[in-house]
């Protein structure tokens, strides 16, 4: 049974030290491998020859939408790139924590399609290194939402197994139910810039129950990969029509240009 996120209800989990006694028991019977099938880490998680493989995203980096600049602008450059000086984003800052290539994308799919939830605590702890200037300025984190069609199929709302550790890492709100996905669209792959535009220009609702809790708030959006940035506009532009303060938006990648 899953919450309104898509995360397992609280109730069916076991608690910290339990899992902690089971963690340490299944160290002892199968000692610790990498997600990627690498030489065995220090803890679970990624092999040397895999973290050196993802390209991770260090500042400086444009403001608007989280790629890296060849060159620092200095103190007195202008901190966003020329394709968001020629056309802003609805929502105000982006950071990503790595490059979405071919080193990134299959931990990326698994996560996001074949129910592999044991990657969200590594990308949790990128993501807090990443948006940490956004979470300085946050009140309150929102994940991008699943139509509930997909939720079934999929289990979880990656974007909230991402937000929900992330606001508590943070001491920030966590708004699960704030966003509402209100049409099933079809998937944003293979389309233009346009084309997924449209696509999900009328997907999104803020909750009628959570709009209070919306209302004069610098929001925090999550999602898993920033492409056009048509996803995340659509639900910047319903938080902030809701009253939202400001909207930023945090990703685990982002691909290299916008095209």
């Amino acid at each position: 049974m899953v919450g309104m996120d898509g995360g397992f209800l609280a109730g069916m989990k076991p608690g910290p030290r339990m899992r902690a006694f089971g963690r340490g028991l299944l160290d002892v019977i199968m000692p610790p491998v990498t997600f990627d099938g690498g030489a065995p880490p220090q803890v679970s998680g990624l092999s040397e020859q895999a973290w050196a493989r993802v390209t991770f995203l260090e500042e400086p980096v444009c403001d608007g939408c989280g790629i890296a600049f060849e060159h620092d602008p200095g103190a007195l450059g202008e901190p966003r790139c020329p394709a968001c000086l020629a056309q802003r984003h609805v929502f105000g800052r982006a950071r990503a924590a790595c490059v979405y290539d071919e080193h990134s994308r299959d931990l990326i799919l698994a996560f996001k399609h074949a129910d592999r939830l044991e990657y969200a605590p590594v990308f949790t702890r990128w993501l807090s290194r990443a948006a940490a200037p956004l979470l300085e300025d946050a009140d309150a984190l929102v994940p991008v939402p699943l139509h509930w069609t997909r939720l079934i199929g999929r289990r979880a709302n990656q974007a909230a197994e991402l937000a929900r550790p992330l606001a508590r890492l943070s001491g920030r709100a966590y708004l699960p139910s704030a966003l509402v996905r209100t049409i099933r669209t079809p998937t944003q792959g293979g389309k233009s810039a346009r084309g997924r535009r449209l696509n999900v220009k009328t997907a999104f609702a803020v909750a009628q129950e959570a709009a209070k809790s919306v209302r004069g708030r610098h929001i925090l959006l999550v999602d898993d990969v920033l492409t056009t940035g048509a996803t995340a506009d659509a639900c910047a532009r319903v938080l902030l029509d809701a009253g939202a303060r400001a909207v930023d938006l945090a990703v685990i990648a982002r691909v290299r240009s916008r095209r």
